[in-house]
Order: C-alpha cells, then sequence, then structure tokens
C-alpha cells in the first residue's frame, strides 16, 4: 500500500505532463523572448529586466542583493516550500526534515536572481506582447508585496552575490512544486504548456532548447 501512493503520483505526473492546457497556442515568429532554467530538478523562470515597458529593477534594487550587477539585463524567479529553499543551499543540504518539508508543504518563498545572463540549460519560449505582460503580472502577484506594492525581503544571505529571497503567496507541497508553480505562471500568460509537472522534464521538454545563452 506505502509503494502505491509514490506510483500512483509518478504515473499522475507522467500523464500530466503530456496533458497541454492552451492547446491551441502557437509560438510567433517574433516578440519578447523568456526562457526556462532548468538544473534538472529545479525550474526557474528568466525574464528580461526591461521589456514591454515593464521594468523589474525597482521591486529588486540591488541593494537586495550582496553584490549582483548594478545594471542588470535579466531577472529569474522561482518558487518553493520556506524550509527546503533556505535550509538547502546545496543538495548535500537535504535532509529527512526537508524532504518532509517538500511533500507536507509550508509557506511558499520566492527567490529571485538579478543577472547579467540567463545562464546555462535554457529552453526559449517566445511571447507576444499580450502574453508577456500576462506573465509579468503574474509572477508579480506571487509576491507578498509591502503597503507600498513592494516585494518583502526575507532576511538571508543567499545562495551566492546575486540572488536573494521573498516572502510569496500561498503553499508549496508535494501537488505544487516549484515546477508546477512555472506551468502554472505559463498558463496565466496563455501559453500551451503541462497540465500537471511536478518534475522539471515533464515542463521543458515542450520547448526549444538554447543550451548556454550568453546574452
Amino acid at each position: 500500500m506505502l509503494l502505491a501512493i509514490p506510483a500512483l503520483y509518478l504515473v499522475a505526473a507522467l500523464a500530466g505532463s503530456l496533458i497541454p492546457v492552451n492547446g491551441s497556442w502557437q509560438e510567433p515568429a517574433r516578440g519578447t523572448t523568456i526562457y526556462l532554467r532548468s538544473n534538472g530538478i529545479h525550474v526557474d523562470i528568466v525574464m528580461p529586466a526591461v521589456a514591454q515597458g515593464l521594468d523589474w529593477r525597482p521591486l529588486f534594487p540591488a541593494s537586495h542583493f550582496r553584490d549582483a550587477p548594478a545594471s542588470p539585463r535579466w531577472f529569474s524567479f522561482g518558487a518553493g516550500e520556506r524550509r527546503v529553499y533556505l535550509e538547502t543551499p546545496t543538495w548535500w543540504d537535504i535532509s529527512p526534515r526537508t524532504v518532509w518539508a517538500a511533500l507536507a508543504g509550508g509557506e511558499r518563498v520566492m527567490h529571485v536572481d538579478r543577472l547579467e545572463r540567463p545562464g546555462p540549460n535554457l529552453r526559449a519560449i517566445r511571447l507576444r506582447p499580450e502574453e508577456y505582460r500576462r506573465l509579468w503580472a503574474a509572477v508579480r502577484a506571487q509576491f507578498h508585496l509591502s503597503e507600498r506594492g513592494r516585494p518583502q525581503r526575507i532576511d538571508h544571505p543567499g545562495y551566492g552575490p546575486d540572488d536573494a529571497f521573498y516572502h510569496g503567496r500561498g503553499k508549496a507541497r508535494a501537488v505544487s512544486t516549484c515546477n508546477s508553480w512555472v506551468a502554472e505562471q505559463l498558463r496565466l500568460a496563455g501559453v500551451k504548456t503541462s497540465l500537471w509537472s511536478p518534475f522539471a522534464e515533464g515542463l521543458t521538454w515542450r520547448y526549444r532548447s538554447v543550451g548556454d545563452q550568453p546574452g
């Protein structure tokens, strides 16, 4: 019986990764390119610092980061469970406690990188202006904002010089993983994506691989 639960989860994940939402969507010939950046387990959305009249820089100023680029060209966004994010700077730091937190669920935390380049292991998605604006609004809405409409930074050093953590909205759990969060933002933007994709490959296979993007 105990083995049946993870087996059913895997079957559901496979089915969910194959079933599309926004199935009629097609990538336009021209538009604003975003990226999905994957390390094989976790996927981030990478968006231009400024595009379609929308600017991330005032929401995530350089003062929030240890040594981030003063003039970033890109920002990346990811979501995860608080203890998993804040207590596991490397995969070697994973413990039974953080595994249980990921499964049982807890406060959602947002992770932001302020970047000169999008990074490695990328999948590209070209968006129409209205699709980009919907994605921008959907991602911004995932942050718990102050009365001034600003994301609220968590007092944590981050993993490196160019990243920071923020209070998010909602809960992260086994059925609402970091990768299914990415799929949900794409769905809200109107982009074709997987119905349910708790694993990275179940999400990224749909999009163009570009490897390492230099600029």
